[in-house]
C-alpha cells in the first residue's frame, strides 16, 4: 500500500502474539518474499537486466571510479577462477585487512562466487601497532591462505607479522611491501583453465560466505559463520516489508565499515539485491574526515541514508548552514535509517523539518534490531512512527521470544533462517549461544511501546548483562540509565559508563568532549575543571530529582582525562565502551569515584 505521509509502498506492522509459559512469542503476519540461493544470483540477474547500471563507485585521483553490473560480474567470475586455480575453497579463508573499496567488494563477491570465506577485519587492527594483538588473535584463529590490503606500504607493519608468513599477500598498490606481494590485477586476469559456471554450481545456501568477528566486549572476539542463506534471506525479509525498494533502483553514499554486519552485509547486499548503486564514502563522522562525507554526499547523494546517531547529529549541524548539502541530501531521499544507538529526538525532529523544507514530504525514518549473529536485521520498523527509539516488530519468518521481568522489561531471544548456526571452531560458545528451544540468546532487553498493542513495536532497553546490584540488593538497569545520562549531559560528553556494582550508590565515569575541558587540570587520570564540573553537577542534579528511586539516581561522577583505549580493549572496534575492561584498568579511578574527599569528585 502507498503510505500517504511518505508516498512510499509500505507494509504496515502486523504481528501475532502468543504465550509459551511465561514468555511471549511474537511473529510477523507478512509472508516472506522469494529467496535466492546465493548473492551471485542477484549479480547475474542485474548484469543481464541492467548491465550498464553503476553498481560500485569510489572517488579516485581523477574523479570517480565506476563499475557497472556487467563489469562487476566479469571481474567476480575472473576472481573466482583465480581462487579456484589456487585450490582455494571453504577451508582456505581470505583475510581482508583494508577498509571499504571497490576492489574489496569485488574480492569479497568473487570469493563468495567460489565458495571461499572472507574475513573482513577492522583496518585499525592492522594500521595501529597497539591494536595488533587483536589482529594476531584472529590470524591465529582462522589460519588464512590469502590476505588482501589496498596499499602494501600502509600495511607494512601488519604484513610483517609472523602469522602472515607463507600467506599469499594480495595488494592493489604493491610498492613498499615488506614481503612478496601478488598484484590484485592478477586475480582480475582470471584463469582460462577453470569453469566459472561449475565453480558457482558447487556453492549453495549453506556455503559460508564470511566469518565476521564480533567486537569481543566481554571476551575474545567470536567468528560468526555467515552463510549465503543468512544474507540472502535477510534481504528478502526486509524487501517483504519495504516493497518500495523494488520500485526503483536505490542509491546509497555510505561510509559504514564492511567488517561490521551493518555496512558489510545489510547495506552492500541491499544494493546488489535491488540493482542499486553503492557509492563508497571515504569519509567518516569524525572531526578529521567528516568534510569528505559532506563533499561525497553533495556530489553523489543517495535515495537511502544509513548512519549511526553521531553521524546524523553531525549532518544536521552541518546542514544548518550548508544549503548545498541540505538540498543534495534530501532532494531524492526515501529513507533515513539509524542503528547502533538511539537517535536523539531533537535530531529526529530537525531531520523531519529539513526534509519538509527541501522536498515537501517526509522520508521514512526507521531503525531496527539485529546483531552479527542474525545477519543482521530481525526486528524492523516499517511504517511511519514519528519518534526515535523504537526498533520495530519481527521480520517475516523470524520468531521472537520475550521473557518479561517484574517491570515488563523483556529479555530477547530470536530464531529464524537469518540466524547463525554457530561460531567458527568454537563448539562450547556455539552451544551456550542457544536455549533448549533453539532460540539465540541475545542478552538484550526490550519493552513494548504499548503492552496492549504489540503492533506498535518494541523499544530497546539496554543489555541484560550490563545490569548489576547495589550493595543494598537493588537492581540497576545500567543500559537504560546510561542512555538517560547521555541525554542529560548532551553536548558535554562523548560517552559515559554507569558504575556501582556492590557499592551503595550509582556513580558515573564521564568521557568528556575535548573542547569542553578548559586548561590542563588533570590529577592522576581525572579532570579537575570547576566550570565543567559545575555544569555536569547541575544537569545530574536535575536528573536525580526526577529519579523514582535509588536504582535510577546517579549520586556521583568523575571526569576521566584519558579517552577509552583501543590498545587496552576499553573500546571495541564498533566504538562502544567495554565496561569490564575499563573497570579493571581504571580500578584506582573507580575507588576515587567513591572517595568523598577527592577534589575531582562531582557530588550530586
Amino acid at each position: 500500500m502507498t503510505d500517504q505521509q511518505t508516498g512510499l509502498n509500505l507494509v504496515p506492522h502486523s504481528v501475532d502474539l502468543s504465550r509459551q509459559g511465561e514468555a511471549f512469542i511474537l511473529t510477523s503476519k507478512t509472508p516472506l518474499a522469494p529467496v535466492v540461493d546465493r548473492t551471485a544470483d542477484w549479480l547475474h540477474h542485474w548484469a543481464q537486466k541492467t548491465p550498464d547500471q553503476v553498481f560500485l563507485a569510489e572517488r579516485s585521483e581523477t574523479g570517480w571510479r565506476e563499475v557497472t553490473f556487467k563489469q562487476a560480474l566479469a571481474a567476480v567470475r575472473a576472481i573466482a577462477t583465480s581462487l579456484r586455480a589456487r585450490n582455494m575453497g571453504p577451508e582456505t579463508p581470505i583475510v581482508i585487512l583494508s577498509g571499504n573499496s571497490v576492489n574489496h567488494a569485488l574480492l569479497s563477491y568473487g570469493a563468495q562466487y567460489a565458495g571461499v570465506p572472507t574475513v573482513p577485519l577492522a583496518e585499525q587492527y592492522a594500521l595501529i601497532t597497539d591494536a595488533h594483538g587483536r589482529l594476531t588473535y584472529v590470524l591465529d584463529k582462522v589460519r588464512p591462505t590469502m590476505a588482501y590490503v589496498e596499499g602494501a606500504a600502509a600495511y607494512a607493519s601488519a604484513l610483517a607479522l609472523p602469522q602472515l608468513r607463507g600467506v599469499e599477500i594480495v595488494a592493489t598498490q604493491t610498492d613498499g611491501a615488506p614481503c612478496k606481494v601478488t598484484p590484485f590485477s592478477s586475480l582480475l586476469a582470471g584463469d582460462d583453465g577453470q569453469d566459472a559456471d561449475a565453480i558457482l554450481a558447487a556453492t549453495g545456501p549453506d556455503t559460508v560466505a564470511k566469518i565476521l568477528f564480533t567486537s569481543g566486549s566481554s571476551s575474545d572476539p567470536k567468528g560468526v559463520l555467515t552463510t549465503q542463506r543468512m544474507m540472502c534471506v535477510n534481504q528478502s525479509q526486509m524487501a517483504s516489508v519495504l516493497p518500495f525498494l523494488r520500485d526503483r533502483a536505490p542509491r546509497i553514499c555510505d561510509w559504514l565499515p564492511w567488517n561490521h554486519v551493518f555496512g558489510g552485509s545489510h547495506n552492500t547486499n541491499m544494493m546488489l539485491a535491488h540493482g542499486g548503486t553503492l557509492v563508497i564514502d571515504d569519509g567518516k563522522p569524525t572531526k578529521d574526515l567528516f568534510a569528505r562525507s559532506v563533499r561525497n554526499i553533495i556530489e553523489r547523494p543517495g535515495t537511502l541514508s544509513f548512519n549511526v546517531p553521531v553521524g546524523f547529529s553531525m549532518l544536521v549541524q552541518e546542514m544548518e548552514s550548508n544549503l548545498a548539502l541540505r538540498e543534495a541530501y534530501f532532494g531524492d531521499l526515501d529513507l533515513i535509517f539509524y542503528a547502533g544507538a538511539s537517535l536523539p529526538q531533537d535530531v529526529w525532529t530537525r531531520l523531519e523539518q529539513m526534509a519538509m523544507e527541501v522536498r515537501g514530504r517526509l522520508p521514512l525514518m526507521i531503525s531496527s534490531w539485529g546483531m552479527t549473529e542474525t545477519a543482521p536485521a530481525t526486528l524492523m520498523v516499517h511504517e511511519p512512527i514519528g519518534r526515535s527509539g523504537v526498533v520495530g516488530v519481527p521480520l517475516p519468518a523470524t520468531q521472537i521470544k520475550l521473557r518479561p521481568d517484574d517491570e515488563m522489561r523483556c529479555e530477547l531471544r530470536v530464531k529464524g533462517p537469518n540466524v547463525m548456526t554457530g561460531y567458527f571452531e568454537d563448539q562450547a560458545k556455539s552451544a551456550e549461544a542457544f536455549d533448549r528451544d533453539g532460540y539465540l540468546i541475545t542478552g538484550d532487553a526490550l519493552r513494548f511501546v504499548d503492552p496492549e498493542d504489540p503492533n506498535r513495536g518494541l523499544v530497546f532497553d539496554g543489555r541484560v548483562s550490563e545490569d548489576f546490584k547495589l550493595s543494598t540488593g537493588t537492581w540497576v538497569q545500567a543500559g537504560r540509565l546510561r542512555l538517560d545520562a547521555l541525554e542529560a549531559l548532551r553536548g558535554l560528553v562523548q560517552d559515559v559508563m554507569i558504575c556501582g556494582h556492590d557499592r551503595d550508590a550509582i556513580g558515573l565515569f564521564i568521557f568528556p568532549r575535548p573542547e569542553q575541558v578548559q586548561g590542563d587540570n588533570t590529577s592522576a587520570g581525572a579532570v579537575f575543571d570547576p566550570h565543567l564540573q559545575s555544569q555536569i553537577e547541575t544537569r545530574l542534579s536535575a536528573m536525580a530529582k526526577a529519579a523514582s528511586g535509588s536504582a535510577r539516581r546517579i549520586s556521583r561522577a568523575i571526569i576521566l582525562a584519558e579517552p577509552p583505549s583501543l590498545k587496552d580493549s576499553e573500546i571495541t572496534d564498533k566504538g562502544s565502551l567495554n565496561p569490564r575492561k575499563i573497570m579493571i584498568r581504571r580500578a584506582d579511578l573507580l575507588d576515587r569515584l567513591y572517595d568523598n574527599e577527592d577534589p575531582a569528585l562531582i557530588r550530586v
